[in-house]
């Protein structure tokens, strides 16, 4: 009787795991797998589904973006960045597909967002995500919501599973690994602006050369490292995290990449900008792959941009309207298409 019970259990569970979708502001379906325990909104850039072609799954960066934003003049769409990509390169040859952040609607309000875009929600500061988002701001929820909607995708007739291209930005390119070491169907990873080595060495490199180009004193270099130390012990603290639920993702994101690199055997794309303090260790990459006799990176340095690929100006400040992106995309797509 127990077993049957338990059986009977395992099947509404898993029937309660349906999906809806929808056509929206006349350029993609968005889709919900629905289950008990969340929600999933994701996009398929296209309206029709009826090509067969492979997925191309990007893994946007940190901070909850909603993917589209309901305003006065409109819906416009954010989608994780890539209304800096040429879509319509990718679009030719795979279905483009973005997953919402957690706990974030997939249109969100034109008064649910701060100046920087993103969704603070019911949150009591508008430069501080809700609770609900922090708590589920972590790699191994961004990674096991991502191959659920991949196991969702390979079962449509309009995908092709012969190719799946991963690809991720900054943050997205640690979700990106982890789906890649994880998802056997995976052919290809594109790796943008990544830290090889976490998140919060970056700070104590930026505290140690602010020190030699003397923005700052060395005194002021030593307390900001110490107290990066003190960040990470505490996010590493279980008590901690329960009374501070912003170490959650300051743990899970300062986890090293690059051993799950080296396990990697499928091609593997990195492309950094050489202004980006974030990417500085990608310099290293290269010489531990040739240590482990391994031929399959393929790195791409561009000099002179910043951490979302734009030219830096001799005042060391981003310049805005000289933009790379579409160029760094488009020799991705053409090394995928390989």
């Amino acid at each position: 009787m127990k077993i049957k019970i338990i059986i009977f259990f395992l099947l509404i569970i898993n029937l309660s795991f349906s999906q809806q979708k929808k056509i929206i502001n006349n350029e993609s379906t968005t889709f919900q797998l629905t289950s008990r325990d969340e929600n999933i909104d994701f996009i398929v850039f296209d309206t029709k589904l009826e090509t067969k072609k492979p997925i191309f799954l990007w893994c946007q960066g940190s901070l909850p973006y909603p993917l589209y934003v309901n305003s006065k003049e409109g819906i416009w769409l954010i989608g994780g960045g890539i209304t800096n990509f040429d879509i319509e390169k990718i679009t030719k040859n795979y279905y483009l597909v973005i997953v919402s952040m957690p706990k974030t609607p997939l249109v969100a309000e034109e008064s649910q967002i701060n100046d920087s875009y993103w969704y603070f929600g019911h949150s009591k500061d508008k430069n501080i995500p809700t609770e609900e988002f922090q708590k589920a701001d972590f790699l191994e929820n961004y990674t096991n919501r991502a191959i659920k909607v991949l196991k969702f995708l390979h079962k449509q007739k309009w995908v092709d599973n012969s190719k799946l291209i991963i690809a991720g930005h900054s943050q997205g390119s640690k979700v990106a690994t982890k789906i890649a070491k994880n998802y056997k169907a995976v052919t290809k990873l594109g790796l943008f602006g990544a830290n090889p080595f976490g998140r919060i060495d970056q700070n104590i490199r930026e505290s140690r050369k602010d020190a030699e180009n003397k923005k700052i004193t060395w005194e002021k270099a030593n307390k900001e490292i110490e107290e990066e130390y003190e960040i990470y012990r505490n996010a590493n603290n279980p008590q901690k995290v329960k009374a501070n639920v912003n170490l959650i993702a300051w743990r899970s994101f300062s986890e090293p990449l690059i051993d799950d690199w080296l396990e990697i055997n499928k091609p593997i794309y990195l492309a950094y900008g050489t202004y980006d303090i974030a990417s500085d260790l990608c310099d290293l990459v290269p010489l531990y792959f040739i240590r482990n006799h391994k031929t399959n990176l393929t790195y791409k340095r561009y000099l002179n941009l910043e951490h979302n690929f734009f030219e830096v100006g001799e005042d060391g400040r981003a310049n805005h309207d000289k933009p790379h992106w579409k160029e760094v995309m488009n020799n991705f797509v053409e090394w995928t298409l390989k």
